[in-house]
């Protein structure tokens, strides 16, 4: 029994060492609200516009763009950072659940000029346990209001 210990404990390690706990905490992240939009802002400066697509409800839908269009809007960023304050305005449906993020969003487009944006973010999920998919279980954004900080 000692033996198999040592041997889970050693597995542990390796794991750490992989840095495996880093993924698994970001997948937790993507679980609270606030996770969400910090990733969503992490995929667009990384510019991986398709994962940044996905954070939308109903496959990206929910942007009010096509993925060409989104991907486009984005493509003079050179850089952006997101500060997410509390979330409030925790909202339930017979089966649903809505709740409003704020948000402090800082960019650098490629020619240097920097903005500022303060708003919200509103994210949407069905509630477990109700038959839907489990993606649909998943905190997405369903809406944004963001208005330019002079």
């Amino acid at each position: 029994m000692k033996g198999m210990m040592n041997a889970l404990a050693g597995l542990l390690v390796a794991a750490v060492a992989l840095g495996l706990p880093a993924h698994a905490a970001a997948a937790a992240g993507e679980q609270d609200p606030r996770g969400v939009v910090q990733s969503y802002y992490a995929a667009i400066d990384r510019k991986d516009y398709r994962a940044a697509y996905q954070h939308w409800d109903h496959q990206g839908r929910a942007s009010g763009k096509s993925y060409a269009a989104f991907r486009k809007g984005f493509s003079t960023t050179a850089h952006s950072r997101v500060t997410t304050g509390t979330p409030t305005d925790a909202d339930a449906g017979m089966s649903q659940r809505w709740i409003t993020v704020p948000v402090e969003v800082h960019a650098t487009l490629a020619n240097g000029k920097r903005q500022h944006f303060r708003g919200t973010y509103t994210l949407h999920r069905v509630v477990e346990g109700v038959g839907a998919p489990a993606e649909s279980e998943r905190w997405h954004i369903s809406s944004a209001s963001l208005r330019p900080v002079p």
